[in-house]
């Protein structure tokens, strides 16, 4: 049972990674793979666990039920933030911010466009800003192979933004909200590797882009559909949006409830004020506006694939593979910097998420007491403590290595389907820029790390 568990987590995992030629959604994969490496566990506990009998499946029971206490933390933080978000989104909120880009000029606009999308993804999250900052290019720019330039370096911009925040990107959200690093500590030591991944890019193509862009042609006034909020209305959700999402870290130092906590105390006063503010509207107007009418836009399969890789990651958790794959990564490479650079070049590949799952399964958050009492091990140890420079390096490769190729991340991926743009264009054209943003971040965290 113990080498089948890993067998099958390999080719579900390869029914994730292949998605797209398969057509079989990766929330699918992801449940079918959860449900049957736990299914093996219980039927050869007996086997693994130092245990007999019904003691035996009844401590299975037990690890899966503590497992999923752990997961649904993420969860419902994620559908929380998804559902304000959508909420700013249903009201045209992010017209704020798109509505003052005025420029024409290539690389003012790449520079304006790089930075938006930095700062916008860490409050939001690299997802989202990369669906809307993409339906921006539409309004900004007429020729598709132009916007594929500005795409790539949305998707560079939106993954190294979400890696310095804990509520930017979900592999981040997951150390976050598992204490592998604290919001003041992330942002803190990874804001500037993460604006030099994103600046690296930005100076090579400065140095190569000239002349000004052409704008699509101006839509005429009366053909446009009237809004659907007033501009007050827009604001407010806006504004109040923003500012739950950025209240989630001070919530959880001030009160040290878990971050979905905080999170659903913004959907709640969202809620409250959002009911209020459109009563006096009919419910065919009203409706869309209201939470009850954005939780059906949820991205629900994206909850699931969470879920079910989460869970199918935990499974070997308990049945002890990953154990065995630390130490092997240990005795292979023997550097916590270069585990992570690995772990950042393979998600540009994989998804990320697995990877972030299975690397805080493989190596247990150190405790202060553990530490002083490790001796010989306590060099090694020092970096798996609350904050310490694995955890942190994580995030950031995680994050941003999935912009090396256009199928690493799920910005990539969204860009990629809006805007058709060809994985052989973006190999050519922007992963060697992200690779060297990627790199020069890691660079960057190293020396300051050396330094501090």
């Amino acid at each position: 049972m113990y080498a089948l568990m890993a067998l099958i987590f390999v080719l579900g995992y390869l029914c994730i990674a292949f998605e797209h030629p398969l057509k079989i959604d990766k929330a699918a994969s992801a449940i079918l793979t959860a449900v049957i490496c736990w299914t093996l566990l219980v039927l050869g506990a007996e086997s693994i666990l130092p245990l007999t009998g019904s003691a035996a499946g009844h401590a299975v029971t037990g690890e899966l039920r503590h497992h999923l206490g752990e997961i649904s933390e993420i969860l419902f933080f994620l559908m929380g933030a998804m559902t304000i978000v959508e909420l700013i989104d249903a009201h045209e909120g992010f017209k704020v911010i798109t509505d003052r880009i005025r420029t024409s000029k290539r690389v003012h606009l790449l520079w304006m466009i790089g930075l938006i999308t930095f700062f916008l993804s860490a409050a939001l999250d690299n997802l989202t800003t990369t669906i809307v900052m993409v339906s921006l290019l539409r309004k900004l720019i007429k020729q598709q192979h132009d916007r594929w330039f500005f795409a790539g370096i949305v998707v560079i911009a939106a993954n190294a933004g979400g890696a310095w925040s804990p509520i930017g990107d979900v592999t981040t959200t997951m150390l976050w909200i598992g204490n592998q690093v604290s919001a003041s500590g992330i942002i803190s030591q990874l804001f500037i590797p993460s604006a030099v991944c994103l600046l690296v890019p930005l100076l090579v193509l400065s140095c190569t882009m000239q002349g000004e862009l052409q704008r699509p042609d101006a839509v005429d006034d009366n053909e446009t559909s009237s809004d659907p909020a007033s501009a007050f209305e827009r604001n407010l959700v806006f504004g109040l949006g923003i500012g739950a999402l950025l209240f989630v870290p001070v919530f959880k130092n001030l009160t040290q409830l878990p971050p979905y906590m905080g999170v659903l105390l913004g959907l709640g006063v969202l809620w409250v004020v959002t009911e209020v503010i459109h009563r006096g509207k009919n419910a065919e107007d009203k409706h869309p506006l209201s939470v009850v009418g954005v939780l059906r836009r949820i991205d629900i399969t994206s909850i699931l694939f969470f879920l079910g890789i989460l869970l199918a990651v935990s499974s070997l958790a308990t049945a002890g593979h990953l154990l065995q794959i630390a130490s092997l990564l240990k005795d292979s490479l023997g550097n916590v910097y270069a585990i992570n650079i690995a772990i950042g070049l393979l998600s540009s590949v994989v998804d990320n998420v697995p990877l972030v799952a299975g690397a805080i399964k493989m190596y247990p958050l150190v405790s202060p007491e553990a530490l002083a009492a490790a001796g010989s091990e306590s060099a090694w140890l020092s970096h798996f403590v609350a904050d310490g420079a694995f955890w942190e390096l994580l995030a950031y490769c995680a994050g941003t290595g999935g912009s090396c190729l256009i199928i690493g991340s799920a910005a990539g991926v969204a860009a990629m389907g809006m805007e058709k743009i060809d994985f052989i264009w973006y190999l050519k054209k922007i992963s060697l820029l992200a690779l060297l943003g990627y790199l020069a971040g890691v660079a960057t965290y190293i020396g300051i790390s050396s330094l501090s």
